[in-house]
């Protein structure tokens, strides 16, 4: 983990759901309710997605509870958001969300030198049988460790 990087909430569900293809870090535009709220870690990212509108990526779904000191201008839980790409990384997320069966999926927020990121990552949706798979494929790597480090204790 980098000096000075806070994660704030993960979507673990999203690498059991999807084959991350590329991830791309970008700014988020908050309320300073949000912010304050995501300092204490009130943040899901579960139902979540990012998707492109009039050439400009935001945040769909992404639950900031309300702050809890906060007052009748707290901010709306659900609200869209937008993230903040550089042009040509925003022209390149707008090819591949073209492109069928790929879609933007946000793995993680966190802090940077006091500044909200997120990581959102391009992703192809995995089957079943995919999931499976990939489940025996950890159970199978975790009894590797298990043995290699019972072998050592020995």
């Amino acid at each position: 983990m980098e000096k000075g990087k806070k994660i704030v909430t993960e979507n673990r569900k999203a690498r059991h759901d999807y084959f991350i293809l590329e991830t791309y870090v970008a700014g988020i535009v908050l309320k300073g309710t949000e912010v304050k709220s995501l300092r204490a870690s009130h943040a899901n990212l579960k139902d979540s997605y990012a998707g492109i509108e009039s050439g400009e990526v935001f945040l769909f779904d992404c639950h900031i509870n309300p702050y809890t000191h906060g007052n009748i201008e707290n901010h709306d839980p659900l609200r869209k958001r937008k993230l903040l790409l550089h042009k040509r990384e925003v022209k390149k997320l707008i090819g591949k969300t073209a492109e069928k069966g790929l879609s933007l999926v946000p793995l993680k927020i966190f802090f940077v030198q006091g500044k909200a990121k997120i990581e959102i990552a391009v992703a192809k949706g995995k089957k079943l049988y995919d999931k499976r798979e990939s489940i025996k494929k950890k159970t199978a790597e975790r009894e590797v460790r298990r043995a290699m480090s019972e072998k050592s204790k020995s």
